[in-house]
């Protein structure tokens, strides 16, 4: 597979599975617009990464600030077409359907469903005069089988898959594919640091495969669907989770 004259925006490009899409699919050759909150990681992403060639653009912001979000990456965009988008960031507050916060939960389904809605509205237009565009919408098993105790995420990643449904039927016919992928349990600094391990062993019990997941192998995923190898491939919400809710 090759990306090389495509330019790729990845949120959550901090680390896990964001920061290997950045690494990946520098070695594939694209440009790479960068996006997080965290200027410390983002900027250990930006170092390697630029070591592979390619332009690389990166911004620091909480992409919850939708005016700012929209405003900088439609700068971007107009110095050269971002025809890739992959709608990575998220993160989680945990809590029963009976405790959990309507703060809470509306935080969680605004960064795992407004966001990626608004950056599609916003390059899906340059997408279609192109012709091409690729996007991919970062999902999670929990989105299909549920998780006790993550009624938020749950249904945050449930509704990206959705919105991958529903944006796809809409696009194709310009030459736009839009998929979500649907990794299991992976290690990133998040799972790492803050789920317990009773819950990582309960997981990988029912994971036919065994074992957790590297990013990368969820980022290799992203970018075979980013690629023209996937280029009959939309619409698909795509598990890599080695078999865990199957």
């Amino acid at each position: 597979m090759s990306l090389t004259g495509h330019k790729v925006l990845i949120t959550g490009a901090g680390q896990g599975i964001g920061r290997a899409c950045a690494e990946v699919f520098a070695s594939l050759g694209a440009d790479l617009v960068l996006l997080d909150k965290n200027a410390e990681t983002l900027d250990q992403v930006v170092e390697k990464v630029t070591k592979m060639g390619g332009e690389v653009t990166a911004i620091t912001m909480d992409l919850t600030d939708t005016d700012k979000l929209l405003s900088e990456v439609g700068k971007v965009n107009d110095e050269g077409l971002i025809d890739i988008l992959i709608n990575n960031a998220g993160f989680d507050r945990p809590g029963t359907t009976e405790k959990i916060s309507m703060e809470g939960f509306e935080a969680v389904l605004g960064i795992h469903l407004t966001v990626p809605l608004f950056l599609i509205q916003l390059l899906l237009p340059s997408m279609r005069s192109a012709g091409w565009g690729r996007i991919i919408n970062v999902s999670s098993i929990y989105g299909i089988v549920g998780g006790k105790g993550e009624v938020a995420y749950s249904t945050a990643k449930a509704g990206i898959i959705g919105l991958t449904k529903s944006v796809a039927r809409e696009c194709g016919e310009d030459g736009i594919t839009v998929n979500a992928v649907l990794p299991g349990l992976t290690r990133t600094p998040t799972i790492e640091n803050f789920m317990a391990q009773r819950f990582k062993d309960e997981i990988i019990a029912d994971t036919p495969l065994g074992r957790i997941a590297e990013p990368e192998e969820v980022a290799n995923v992203i970018a075979f669907l980013a690629s023209d190898d996937a280029s009959y491939i939309t619409g698909a919400a795509l598990p890599v989770s080695g078999g865990w809710g199957m």
